[in-house]
């Protein structure tokens, strides 16, 4: 089915390979040596804000989804990666966020802040995630919210993996949704094994075997630990690392509260989960 935000069901699928997939299909030339490559920021400014200090001006900065939603600041965050001319794709909030998508199917914390996120974000920033796409591939790899497959489906096990290498022929595939940073390897002999990067590390990509890898999330991570994740990719070391980063989590707790969010949306910042 084409990705089409007037058909969108509860997880959008892309088309079969090959097909003409119209806006769902970005291509884009690959001009940078080192991508750096962040995913549901939902909204928390000061992760973000800590995240860009690690980065070289000269990185070429890519985004998964889910700018919005959760977080008390997706505006500022919107314009942060206008501003540093950050491609993006679809996050579900995203599209909940525009066109009221999946709400019915959020549970009532997300939904009680995708509403107000619904109320507050501007002009400008509805207009930039109108005009996102659901994936994009940039040379040798893919990025997507949550599947190739199924566009917000979460990848959680070996046979969500499976499914997700079969629905498309990129060696390198980059994800986001979970919130969970790892990995997930097929060999040449089909075998899928997991490398767990909670912590951050090193993924270094074999030339015979294709990849899965989860950046983590900026803003709301739920992997048990509360720093900020992100993604750096070098072609050229044939290296994807995973990065973690402390940051302001009591401000923007302050920042929940005094939006008026729910409190456990500022409790689980600390917890990691």
């Amino acid at each position: 089915m084409q990705a089409s935000r007037s058909r969108c069901i509860r997880c959008p699928e892309r088309e079969p390979r090959g097909a003409s997939k119209g806006k769902a299909s970005a291509y884009a030339k690959a001009t940078a040596v080192r991508y750096a490559i962040l995913s549901d920021i939902h909204g928390n400014l000061e992760a973000l804000e800590a995240c860009y200090a690690e980065l070289d001006s000269a990185d070429n900065l890519l985004c998964l989804g889910d700018v919005v939603g959760y977080g008390p600041n997706p505006n500022e965050c919107a314009r942060m990666l206008r501003e540093r001319n950050t491609r993006c794709v679809l996050g579900n909030h995203d599209v909940a966020a525009i066109d009221n998508f999946g709400v019915e199917y959020f549970n009532p914390i997300a939904r009680r802040a995708i509403v107000w996120t619904q109320n507050v974000i501007d002009a400008e920033t509805r207009s930039w995630l109108g005009s996102l796409d659901y994936e994009m591939r940039i040379e040798n790899f893919l990025m997507v919210h949550g599947s190739p497959e199924r566009y917000f489906e979460y990848i959680l096990d070996d046979a969500a993996a499976a499914r997700a290498f079969a629905a498309s022929d990129a060696p390198l595939i980059f994800i986001g949704h979970s919130h969970i940073a790892e990995c997930y390897v097929m060999d040449a002999q089909g075998r899928i094994t997991h490398q767990a990067l909670t912590q951050g590390g090193d993924v270094e990509l074999a030339a015979e075997s294709r990849y899965i890898v989860n950046v983590g999330s900026v803003g709301q991570p739920r992997d048990f630990n509360p720093a900020a994740s992100f993604g750096l990719y070098e072609p050229e070391r044939r290296l994807v690392r995973i990065v973690r980063v402390p940051y302001r989590i009591e401000r923007v707790q302050q920042k929940i509260h005094a939006c008026s969010l729910p409190e456990q949306l500022a409790q689980r910042l600390t917890l990691g989960r």
